[in-house]
């Protein structure tokens, strides 16, 4: 932009500064509705210094003007990929949700960091606009299950753009309980982690695996127990091998393969929180199947993973690990781990072999049926 056009900028800020110090309301709508025409016209042309320019004029003009305005300029911009971005953030963050909403609901030119700010600290009214955008973070999602009601988090959950971090899946499945609508949204969401897809179903009420039946057909046999259920679902659900699952599988199968899986890389997958690595590989070093050690792995109290790991010759240390990584992901109450460390020490190792001959028995018994 040249210099005279910057002093004609500076020129227009000034004189519209001037007229909605001392002009009446309708003069001051009807400027920015003029000034806004102005803008859309041209938006696909502007160079990102003139949009600096319009920035300014709508910094100036919202200073000025009622609610009812502050909104048609919202429903007018919205949709603006190229709409000015302080703007566009000033809006979002209006208290006034017929100013917010529309922005909120749709504007691209709003980042995760303003989403997540707006998330944390305004109304339940704002994290509903939020929750029905085209596309939403793990981030995002991350404050919106953390501080949604009901209404905010069956709309996050039935957005199909949304996307969750695992600590998410964990906060939903524990607001599931007794919701059975949500607990079946999750059920088919295809990137649910496949041991808190076996944790829901596990949970699950009967009006819950009726309806995930009806949709699925073809698994119909009675089984009875949950656990069973759960096990029997999981195995052929859409969801049961996620592509990330897949990775971190055949990750685990090559170290082993290679002769590079032992129990230290199993505490660093638990320390990472990295639950299908770990639990792969524990299933490797246990002789048992990925499945066998997954149903193991999700149970509430922590002694299939002592079964898993005193037949796999671990430390207390490998155990504590897990048991740990299985705390933080299911964001339930902390295991008594002098209790586990007793219970584990005086564990035999024949014992355990017994305990996951039966569980083996199980699965065996349940893939017949």
């Amino acid at each position: 932009m040249s210099s005279k056009s910057v002093a004609t900028s500076e020129s227009l800020l000034d004189e519209l500064q001037t007229t909605l110090a001392h002009g009446t309301v309708a003069r001051r709508v009807e400027t920015l509705r003029r000034v806004t025409d102005l803008f859309i016209n041209g938006a696909v042309d502007f160079s990102g210094e003139q949009i600096g320019l319009f920035d300014d004029v709508f910094q100036c003009l919202t200073e000025h003007i009622e609610t009812s305005a502050k909104a048609l300029l919202a429903n007018r911009l919205a949709p603006i990929v190229t709409a000015p971005p302080r703007t566009i953030r000033a809006l979002a963050f209006d208290d006034q949700i017929e100013v917010a909403a529309p922005v909120l609901s749709g504007s691209e030119r709003l980042d995760d960091e303003a989403l997540i700010q707006t998330a944390r600290h305004k109304s339940q009214a704002h994290l509903m606009a939020i929750s029905i955008r085209k596309v939403l973070s793990r981030a995002v999602t991350d404050v919106l299950v953390l501080r949604g009601n009901d209404e905010v988090i069956h709309s996050t959950v039935n957005n199909p753009g949304a996307e969750f971090s695992e600590r998410g899946f964990t906060r939903l499945i524990n607001r599931a309980e007794g919701d059975d609508n949500l607990a079946t949204c999750l059920a088919i969401r295809p990137t649910i982690p496949r041991y808190l897809y076996l944790k829901l179903i596990a949970k699950a009420s009967e009006a819950v695996r009726a309806r995930l039946e009806a949709a699925n057909p073809q698994r119909t046999n009675d089984v009875p127990t949950a656990v069973h259920e759960a096990t029997r679902l999981a195995r052929s659900a859409p969801s049961a091998i996620s592509r990330e699952t897949a990775i971190a599988h055949a990750l685990v199968k090559s170290l082993y393969q290679d002769g590079r899986l032992d129990e230290h890389q199993v505490t660093a997958f638990a320390e990472a929180g990295r639950f299908d690595e770990a639990n792969a590989g524990i299933a490797a070093l246990a002789n048992v199947s990925v499945s066998v050690a997954e149903n193991m792995m999700v149970e509430t109290r922590a002694e299939g993973v002592m079964i898993l790991a005193k037949v796999s010759g671990m430390s207390w240390s490998t155990v504590k690990a897990i048991i740990n990584m299985r705390d933080d992901l299911s964001g339930t109450d902390r295991s008594d781990l002098a209790a586990c460390q007793d219970t584990y020490e005086r564990l035999r190792t024949s014992t355990a072999q017994q305990v996951l001959r039966f569980h083996r028995m199980q699965q065996t018994a349940s893939s017949a049926a």
